[in-house]
């Protein structure tokens, strides 16, 4: 069972330099796809990209949260929302988002969702094939 990248996901990247299978992609392009995406066919669920993670984005595909509760200050990334995220990722570099929305505390949200839009991003999408 692979891992998932849930709409948590605010592109930091840290999690595909520490995957040691190269199973981690970018969502491009990211108007399309706005989060990264794992590889579940080369996934070999070592855990390493859970940790690196500064927005614990990731989960077991069995233990992705139907019912999220926000601590506050969370964002969701994905589309159709309409919100706009500024930062930078784990390198530095700037990270523009127009696909948000900001949680706040004590809101409930399904991130079960992620799973199928990883799903499609490597059988319908840009991943596909790959």
């Amino acid at each position: 069972m692979a891992h998932v990248i849930t709409s948590l996901c605010l592109r930091d990247g840290g999690c595909v330099d520490v995957c040691p299978v190269e199973c981690i992609t970018p969502g491009n392009p990211q108007e399309s796809y706005p989060t990264f995406y794992i590889d579940p066919d080369t996934c070999i669920d070592c855990g390493a990209c859970v940790p690196e993670c500064p927005y614990n984005a990731i989960f077991p595909a069995d233990d992705v949260p139907a019912n999220f509760k926000a601590r506050g200050g969370e964002f969701v990334n994905e589309l159709g929302l309409t919100g706009n995220y500024s930062g930078t990722d784990h390198n530095g570099k700037a990270v523009q988002l127009s696909s948000t929305k900001q949680l706040a505390a004590g809101e409930v949200v399904d991130l079960t969702g992620s799973i199928k839009a990883n799903a499609d991003f490597y059988t319908k999408g840009p991943g596909y094939g790959k």
